[in-house]
Formats: C-alpha cells, sequence, structure tokens
C-alpha cells in the first residue's frame, strides 16, 4: 500500500496551523507512531498547535512529503536524506538520536548494517552465501540497500546480483529479520539498532542469528526540516526538543537512546558518493 501525499503550501513566517511529520517505516507505521505519540504530545503541548504524524508506507514517500512540503519535519535515513537533499538543497537536518549501548550496536551516535544469518543454518562464512537468497529492506535503505551494494560488494568483489541468486526487498527492517527468522531467506541486512530492538522485544534470543559482516559506522538518521518551514517555528522545535524535557522519556526509551546530538550536512558526506552512482 502507497499513501500519496500531495503538496500543501509552503509555510510563511506566523502561519503555521498544524505541524506534520513523515518517519521513514523501519518498521511497522502503526507501531512507529505509538512509539512517537510522547513526542508528538509534547510538541503539541508546548507549541500550542496540533502536531500529526503523515502515514507513509515507503521510505520515498516520505522523500516526497519533505521534498514537496506535505510535511515539515522528516525522520529520514542517512541515504534517503541524501536523495532528498538533492531534489530540494534547502531541506536542514538539525537532530539525530544518541543510542544506548545495544548487542549489535556500540552506544553513541553511529550503527551500522550488518549481514545475519540464522546459527541454526550452520552458516558461518559470507563464502557460504554465494549463491543464496538475500532480504534487503527497501532501495532508499542506508543500511538495507545502499551499504550492501557499496561497501559489502566492494569486499565480496562483486556486484550483489552475482553474489546472491535472488534479492528480496522485504519494505522494512522489521520485515526482512521476519523474512530471516521464519526461514524464508538465507541471510538479511538489517540496521543493528533494529537487530537490538528485537532483542529487546524478545522476539528472539542472543544465539538466535550470527553477524557475518558489519559495514564501517554509520551517522544515525536525521530529524530533518522542510525548506519551506519558517525560520521562528524550526528554533522553536530544536529548542523543545533540545530541552532534555521529562516528557520525552518515554519516546527515547522506545528508540533504545538517551537524547539528541545536533545533525548537519557534513555528517552524512562520506554516503554521498554511493549515492551519485
Amino acid at each position: 500500500m502507497f499513501v500519496l501525499l500531495f503538496a500543501a503550501p509552503l509555510h510563511a513566517e506566523g502561519d503555521t496551523e498544524s505541524l506534520r511529520i513523515a518517519l521513514i517505516p523501519k518498521k511497522g507505521i502503526e507501531e512507529l507512531i505509538s512509539e512517537y505519540q510522547p513526542l508528538i504530545a509534547y510538541l503539541s503541548d508546548e507549541l500550542g498547535m496540533p502536531v500529526e504524524v503523515v502515514p507513509t508506507r515507503s521510505y520515498e514517500s516520505v522523500i516526497d512529503a519533505i521534498v514537496s512540503g506535505g510535511v515539515d519535519i522528516a525522520w529520514l535515513g542517512p541515504a534517503s536524506y541524501l536523495i532528498a537533499k538533492q531534489r530540494d538543497p534547502h531541506i536542514e537536518p538539525f537532530a539525530r538520536l544518541t543510542l544506548d549501548e545495544g548487542y549489535f550496536t556500540a552506544a553513541g551516535n553511529h550503527y551500522r548494517s550488518i549481514l545475519l544469518v540464522r546459527r541454526a543454518s550452520g552458516i558461518s562464512r559470507v563464502s557460504q552465501l554465494k549463491g543464496g537468497r538475500v532480504a534487503l529492506t527497501d532501495p532508499a535503505s542506508t543500511s538495507g540497500s545502499l551499504i550492501p551494494n557499496s561497501e559489502f560488494a566492494a569486499a565480496a568483489g562483486t556486484r550483489l546480483e552475482r553474489f546472491f541468486a535472488a534479492q528480496v526487498y522485504a519494505g522494512s527492517h522489521d520485515n526482512a529479520l521476519d523474512a530471516l527468522l521464519e526461514g524464508r531467506v538465507d541471510a538479511a541486512f538489517v540496521a543493528s539498532v533494529r537487530a537490538d530492538q528485537y532483542l529487546q522485544s524478545q522476539r528472539m534470543e542472543r544465539d538466535t542469528l550470527r553477524v557475518l559482516w558489519r559495514s564501517e559506522p554509520i551517522h544515525y538518521d536525521p530529524f530533518v526540516f522542510s525548506g519551506g518551514l519558517s525560520p521562528t517555528l524550526k528554533r522553536r522545535v530544536s529548542e523543545l526538543m533540545f530541552a532534555n524535557s521529562p516528557a520525552l522519556a518515554a519516546f527515547f526509551d522506545s528508540q533504545q537512546a538517551t537524547g539528541l546530538v545536533a545533525a548537519g550536512d557534513a555528517d552524512y558526506e562520506r554516503l554521498r558518493r554511493y549515492i551519485a552512482r
């Protein structure tokens, strides 16, 4: 299912009646919206205006929304941010989460693309996957497509489609993990932080999956302002999100995060060469 988002007029200073947010579907959109409710309620109360999550079903629909002005803020992956930035140079990253330490992810502001297999499969080397079936997430996903098609392919010495006999775009990290856990694929490329969230939610055990490959660290996903949002509202939203309010504790807990740090375009510079291909 795809949700078509029609462009709304860009906000001029002072004329904003509501704040609209779009989220890349790393997991089910209903679960995402539920997790974001503490942030939505906090911003709505403090700004004195309605704040809503606009449902989306693909990374591309979130890119379209932030570029068109259909939403005011988007949570994007690094790759989807760079794609959106190509289309509208005026969009602006301003924050990213600081992550708790996890089994697959180090504490801090970075995560990795990881290649996972089931331990029960007996696969312990990347070479054993040649000719197998792999799950990716979305063509605009950093850890679930861009990095596998660039850094992993370089390490393997061949293009991804030549290494694996079949590639399946699952649509989200959750779908890719589920496909692997259910044995529908031999391996999956996912974000390390999402694998940690599966552990935390007890959807799997530590010894269920094995990591065969890890990418270099990647700066975590940016929150991005639309190019048409007023400077006053940008400043106010930034102040609120960095205020370390107790009202945000439940939101940070749901993301396995401790808070926010500033994000800038330079954080994602090393990935640009892959986007340009």
